[in-house]
């Protein structure tokens, strides 16, 4: 065992964690299903553009109709960012993680990382996370980890680029706009070797696929086993929501969901406690609060 680490059993298994790695874990509501009853998070809406077009995604503002990705009430500034942690972390002593999943990617945003650098001055204390697409992640990786992003959620929908470009209208990376199968193969490409240099850094690291019937059944496990190899800690699988070009498809039902997820299991833990949260999420999941910051209860939300 290596010197200054400590085991935790992960899938039955004793695993070698330093302290700070484990609270990553412990006190994560999204990377463990016993904090997610004790814990709480915040995300902060700092990131309104996406370097990427998925043929599921719809971004918009709203304050309490929808709860998914991409839904937030505002987007702030990062100046905006203190106060607003600050009142959160002193009204909600359960919070412990502030992350930044959107609207858009966070990498995309150079909001993202002054963001980032106000939350480490001044909160230290908490557990910084981002979820992203994860096109930029191989270029932007230190800049995290100096950051101290320790946790980082990479979505991830396809190995094969034929069934990426089903799924990805086009990328938008280094000033060129990419489509169809071209798109999909730096996309994936660039996942791939962001999932593997983030684990090297010891960040944690959640892979969300969105399952999409009909077009990604057979990435799934696949995509399960190829990122665990990489160093990817948990595998979090989401039903498509019915909108945009694939409005008309019907998501899996709550057992396929599970005999899915059972299938992956054998190659790496499984999050199975999701609520596919706003980009604005605030509190623990399923028991959000963002309304109270955000919102006036009596005024529709002005669009950005």
């Amino acid at each position: 065992m290596t010197e200054g680490y400590r085991t935790a059993t992960v899938d039955g298994r004793e695993v070698p964690y330093d302290p700070a790695t484990l609270r990553r874990i412990q006190e994560h509501p999204c990377f463990s299903e016993k904090a997610c009853h004790s814990f709480g998070r915040m995300h902060l809406p700092i990131a309104p553009k996406c370097n990427i077009q998925c043929n599921y995604c719809v971004r918009d503002y709203d304050c309490v109709n929808e709860s998914r990705p991409g839904v937030t009430s505002r987007v702030v500034t990062p100046e905006e960012a203190v106060p607003l942690v600050q009142k959160v972390l002193d009204e909600h002593k359960d919070i412990r993680v502030i992350g930044i999943a959107g609207p858009g990617d966070p990498l995309a945003n150079e909001q993202t990382f002054e963001a980032l650098r106000l939350v480490k001055e001044h909160f230290p204390e908490t557990i910084r996370c981002i979820s992203t697409n994860g096109l930029m992640l191989p270029e932007r990786i230190d800049e995290l980890a100096a950051l101290d992003v320790g946790n980082i959620t990479v979505t991830m929908n396809a190995l094969d680029p034929e069934v990426g470009a089903k799924i990805y209208d086009h990328i938008e990376y280094h000033g060129r706009r990419y489509e169809g199968v071209e798109a999909a193969k730096i996309l994936i490409a660039n996942q791939l070797r962001g999932i593997e240099e983030a684990a090297k850094r010891k960040m944690i690291v959640k892979v969300n696929t969105v399952w999409v019937p009909g077009v990604n059944d057979d990435q799934i496990v696949e995509i399960a086993e190829a990122t665990s190899k990489l160093g990817a800690y948990t595998f979090n699988l989401i039903p498509v929501i019915p909108q945009y070009k694939f409005k008309d498809v019907v998501p899996p039902t709550p057992a396929e969901k599970r005999a899915m997820q059972d299938r992956c299991a054998p190659y790496i833990k499984q999050m199975r406690h999701c609520q596919r949260c706003r980009a604005d999420a605030i509190g623990k999941l399923g028991h959000d609060i963002q309304a109270e910051i955000y919102c006036d209860k009596h005024d529709a939300p002005k669009k950005e």
